[in-house]
């Protein structure tokens, strides 16, 4: 076979394998014919081109990572925070991604960090300390997309999430030791205000015990008047018993005990007359 065929053959078998090109799953291409695009949005795959004319490019469609350092930001009271946070993203358009950036992705993220620094900016700017450091962070976050996203169409790139990973509080700031005193506060108004509960509490159970004790009382007392009377009922009954048995007997027994009585100390002096019904069983002889 002659060389010129040998070469033209070869030219044919290099023209086909030119014509012809791949797509990467999870990449999205852009065909172009002479520095203009011709074709945009190529799913992956195997496709044909015009060899020598035509070229391709490829890109990553997957979500992507913006990591950004800690930024100072001022809330709406004027107290500094320090936020760090990241950004996924993706490229959404490949055309305008490729006019905005020439599909360099270190230019995307170069043109898509301080866009995202100026949305959370202005987002803290409206809100309080305690808003941004509280469980508004979910909503927060949810209008840096919102905003971002707007910001970013120019750029053919859509933002997937935007997270603060933490806030902090500038050492150099005076809001440490503001919210310091706070929460010094506030705990002492908790503190107060369970002394206060506890007071309250042991005022109501002292009550509550004094009342029953008092109740306690009277009813005890209640009872032994009852008592008391019952048995003097019964005492008197039973003195009504005998005296009525034996009134003789009764009567004895009764100067018995007053005899009894009147000179208990041993050294007592009475004067009587001789005919005084108390000495009557002193003299009475027995029968």
């Amino acid at each position: 076979m002659r060389p010129s065929i040998l070469i033209a053959v070869a030219v044919v078998v290099l023209l086909a394998l030119g014509s012809f090109y791949r797509i990467e799953e999870s990449h999205v291409g852009i065909r172009f014919q002479f520095g203009r695009v011709v074709e945009s949005e190529i799913r992956p795959g195997l496709h044909f081109k015009i060899p020598l004319i035509q070229n391709v490019l490829s890109f990553d469609r997957r979500i992507l990572s913006l990591d950004s350092q800690p930024e100072r930001y001022l809330t709406f009271e004027k107290k500094d925070v320090n936020v760090d946070f990241f950004v996924k993203w993706r490229i959404a358009e490949a055309r305008t991604f490729y006019t905005a950036t020439s599909g360099i992705e270190a230019q995307a993220l170069q043109r898509l960090r301080p866009i995202i620094t100026e949305v959370i900016r202005n987002e803290i700017a409206q809100r309080t300390l305690q808003a941004v450091v509280s469980g508004e962070r979910r909503d927060m976050a949810q209008r840096f997309v919102d905003v971002g996203n707007q910001r970013v169409k120019d750029l053919g790139i859509e933002i997937v999430d935007v997270r603060i990973k933490r806030i902090d509080l500038p050492e150099d700031s005076e809001v440490i030791s503001s919210v310091f005193q706070r929460m010094r506060a506030e705990r002492l108004r908790v503190a107060n205000e369970l002394r206060a509960e506890g007071s309250e509490i042991s005022e109501t159970i002292q009550s509550d015990a004094d009342r029953q004790r008092q109740v306690i009382l009277a009813e005890a007392d209640r009872d032994s008047q009852r008592l008391r009377g019952e048995g003097d009922a019964r005492s008197a009954e039973i003195y009504a018993q005998a005296y009525g048995g034996d009134p003789e007997f009764y009567a004895f027994h009764r100067s018995l005990q007053a005899y009894r009585q009147a000179f208990a100390n041993g050294d007592s002096v009475l004067v009587l007359d001789r005919e005084a019904d108390f000495l009557r069983y002193f003299e009475q002889r027995p029968r």
